[in-house]
């Protein structure tokens, strides 16, 4: 194998010196559909200096998912002006850091090279810019035969316009009739547009001017309108949306207690949050009465807790079961600082003092016991994270990873993973994997094996499996499928294991994980990988054929 890297290795820089982009190509191709990254690196290097433009996309390619952003756009920008890829490749880097020249780039890789992709994002960007109705006419513009992608996007926008037109036909017609109820109900279709804001921040515009003309009819739809400036504004965006509920309030619309009680716990204001669930509650609102109980037990203001509790109902199943909860505290007696409530105000006193650790384990408490909004809970993270703590560092990936910013996320789990811790290690190798570096991958996950799990062994066992190294895959395998047992991934561990007990020639120990493995593969492993992933089921373990496979040399006389 060694001499056919090199051979083919020393082809594709002669192909790329000799400016035969086919046969580079070709040769790329067989060091990213074999696995070999590694080895492919410094024969891209050396194509790309040659000039070769799909040399250039491939090795920006890896240094992207390596963490090297910056080598990864000075690769694209080299070659992105005659290669339509290389524009796709730095139009998606510009965009994901909100560098508007993005459009620029997927302007020119639709018109100089066709790349539908790039029109695709271009009609995206449109809508983020709060282009809508331009959007659909720009995609089903001088299109081809083969150009089927685009109709997804198209009846996406299109059906963005239906819902839009018909809340506002839906509120002209309330304002006309002067019905406050019908313009709340005419808000409804925006509900569902919600989870499109985070991509399309220019849809917000539009919306936003609905809400307003049908807060001017309804408290009720003041209420909605301040839910979507706390959901899609920051900071600035509370105090206005802080005012349309109070003032909901005073009109004697009861739910708007409850949601200004609900937002400020989730700002980590939880005086706030008490003030507010408390007139709800004494209206009767039980929701309200419930995150009281909640909020009563986490501060161990037990029998308070107990009392709202009650209120809900106690022969409701939830309430019983928070009843014995709080018993089981009471016996318990103390409590773990890092579920505390009580230690909150001084917390938050050092962190606003500069003390990263104090604003560390105040928004871990925020998040984890009092109900705060993940997006509400960064700012107290962060400063940990920058200050090099690795376990905050990994927090807030999480936290950006439930916020939907992908280049964040992946920032601080390399981060984190890189000052070893494993959990991010872990998140490293599932995003090379899915990113095709398996060697990459691999890597991380045998740091990720180090803090003994049986899932991170059995993860970094079958890459090594899978490229052949299976003396080293072997002590890994074992531990997956010694201590496995139950586990979602002992299937998958037993049949890789079995597979290199066999290549390793111990074919007696291989029947026994085999056996298993074969019995509920299909069940337990296939049925969790997408059956349209060729490359992925290329690759994957077949427990049955290995099992005949050492049951016939058993019977042959072998050992």
């Amino acid at each position: 194998m060694t001499q056919d890297i090199r051979t083919r290795g020393e082809a594709l820089v002669a192909a790329a010196r000799a400016g035969d982009a086919k046969t580079a190509r070709r040769h790329t191709d067989f060091f990213v559909l074999g696995h070999h990254v590694d080895e492919g690196i410094p024969y891209w290097e050396q194509a790309v200096t040659a000039g070769d433009a799909f040399s250039h996309y491939t090795l920006a390619r890896y240094r992207k998912i390596r963490g090297d952003r910056a080598a990864a756009e000075a690769l694209y920008r080299a070659a992105a002006d005659r290669h339509s890829g290389c524009a796709y490749g730095l139009g998606v880097l510009l965009k994901e850091n909100g560098d508007p020249e993005a459009a620029e780039w997927f302007r020119r890789g639709w018109e100089n090279g066709r790349n539908l992709d790039c029109k695709i994002e271009l009609g995206k960007l449109l809508v983020a810019e709060g282009r809508l109705d331009e959007a659909p006419k720009f995609l089903m513009s001088d299109i081809e035969l083969g150009d089927i992608a685009v109709f997804r996007w198209v009846q996406l926008f299109e059906s963005f316009r239906e819902e839009f037109d018909r809340v506002a036909a839906d509120l002209e017609a309330a304002e006309a009739a002067g019905d406050g109820d019908a313009a709340a109900a005419a808000l409804r279709p925006l509900f569902d547009l919600e989870k499109h804001f985070r991509d399309y921040p220019g849809l917000t515009v539009e919306a936003a001017g609905y809400y307003r003309r049908a807060s001017a009819l309804s408290p009720s739809a003041r209420v909605d309108h301040a839910v979507f400036l706390a959901e899609t504004g920051d900071d600035a965006s509370w105090p206005e949306a802080r005012g349309l509920l109070t003032d909901a309030h005073e009109e004697g619309y009861e739910g708007a207690a409850y949601v200004l009680g609900a937002l400020h716990e989730q700002r980590g204001d939880l005086a706030e949050a008490e003030h507010w669930y408390e007139i709800a509650a004494g209206a009767g609102h039980p929701a309200a009465q419930w995150n009281l109980g909640l909020l009563c037990k986490r501060q161990r203001r037990l029998e308070e807790a107990e009392r709202w509790f009650r209120h809900v109902g106690e022969d409701d199943e939830d309430v019983v079961a928070q009843l014995d909860r709080i018993a089981a505290i009471r016996e318990a007696g103390g409590i773990a600082p890092g579920k505390d409530l009580r230690r909150l105000p001084g917390l938050r006193e050092r962190a606003e003092a500069g003390d990263v650790h104090a604003s560390y384990a105040y928004g871990k408490i925020l998040r984890d016991w009092a109900g705060a909004a993940d997006r509400h809970v960064v700012r107290w993270i962060e400063p940990a994270a920058r200050a090099g703590d690795p376990e905050a560092a990994y927090d807030l990936a999480e936290l950006y990873n439930s916020l939907r910013r992908p280049v964040l996320r992946d920032h601080w789990y390399r981060v984190a993973a890189e000052a070893g811790h494993h959990d991010a290690c872990n998140e490293m190798g599932w995003l090379s994997e899915y990113h095709r570096d398996y060697q990459e991958a691999e890597r991380w996950y045998v740091r990720a094996a180090e803090d003994g799990s049986a899932l991170n062994a059995m993860l970094a066992g079958k890459l090594k499996a899978q490229r052949g190294a299976y003396a080293e895959a072997e002590p890994l395998l074992r531990k997956a499928w010694e201590e496995g047992g139950g586990a979602p991934h002992y299937t998958e561990a037993a049949g890789y294991h079995g597979l290199v007990l066999h290549r390793l020639g111990r074919l007696t120990e291989a029947v026994e994980p085999l056996r298993t493995a074969a019995a509920r593969w299909d069940d337990d492993v296939r049925a969790r990988y997408s059956q349209d992933d060729l490359t992925v089921l290329a690759w994957m373990a077949d427990p049955a054929r290995e099992l005949a496979e050492v049951e016939a040399a058993l019977a042959a006389g072998q050992r």
